[in-house]
């Protein structure tokens, strides 16, 4: 690793991850006179640092509960705190990545990077002049391994491509909590445990805090320090279990006694 991209690493490190506490928070959709109860009296603490994945079938309230700690979506009850501070809001604090990619398509992969930075400068957030973002850019290029891709345009990477696109223009504006929205669910089975290790290895070198939403048991088992399982009615958390498998992890550790174990347990647990 070169002096410069060690330096770019180092910077974009710098900002620790931030705890997340969620207190008795519910939703309740109102539509053409009928209320669905998407969440009720949800509890969940993320320590900062920790990934956790969010687990459950389809219309249990994963994404709602995402949107709601991301700012994105307001509650009716409850409290959400992130580094200590109210969620009242998006911030650039809380980074989200989609199952979609959402690279602007008449951007190359380095100004898609570049584009949030940019905007917060603009908006008077940040004070990164130009030398410094693009040196932090081909860092980040290099360590997501796009370094010869970054004059591409979206359509002209593959879909692992375009997903480490999408993570490298998140971790580039610092962010303190990642929140992923079952980021690899289109993606094949190889690509998918190509981004798995991926995702493990970033996450290992910028220890940002990441709430991760899936619907697949292996996934969570393989990703997550803890999963918290959600199903029910109305939907709440069911039960946080911990995942007893030492890391580093990969895709051969799904044969181990002590993974089918914990994957027998989280099928217990949503079938309550």
């Amino acid at each position: 690793m070169t002096a410069r991209a060690d330096e770019g690493q180092r910077r974009g490190s710098r900002r620790p991850g931030a705890d997340v506490v969620i207190d008795s928070v519910g939703k309740t959709f109102r539509r053409s006179g009928r209320r669905t109860v998407a969440l009720s009296g949800v509890n969940l603490q993320v320590s900062a640092g920790e990934l956790v994945c969010l687990l459950g079938p389809s219309g249990c309230g994963k994404s709602t509960l995402l949107r709601i700690v991301a700012g994105a979506l307001e509650r009716d009850e409850g409290t959400v705190t992130v580094g200590g501070r109210p969620v009242r809001g998006p911030s650039p604090d809380r980074g989200m990545l989609f199952q979609t990619p959402m690279l602007f398509p008449w951007l190359t992969t380095r100004k898609n990077i570049l584009f949030g930075p940019r905007a917060q400068r603009s908006a008077g957030l940040n004070e990164r002049d130009d030398p410094e973002l693009d040196a932090e850019a081909d860092a980040i290029l290099r360590t997501v391994g796009l370094a010869k891709f970054g004059d591409a345009f979206p359509h002209e990477l593959s879909g692992g491509m375009q997903h480490r696109a999408a993570f490298a223009r998140a971790i580039i504006t610092r962010p303190s909590l990642l929140l992923m929205d079952e980021p690899f669910g289109a993606l094949d089975a190889i690509t998918r445990l190509r981004m798995h290790d991926f995702l493990l290895s970033m996450w290992d070198q910028y220890r940002t805090t990441i709430v991760f939403v899936t619907h697949d048991i292996e996934e969570a088992v393989l990703l997550g320090d803890r999963v918290a399982v959600m199903a029910g009615r109305p939907p709440g958390i069911q039960e946080v279990i911990d995942i007893p498998l030492p890391r580093p992890r990969d895709a051969l550790d799904a044969d181990t006694e002590a993974f089918l174990g914990t994957k027998r347990r989280i099928r217990a647990a949503l079938t309550v």
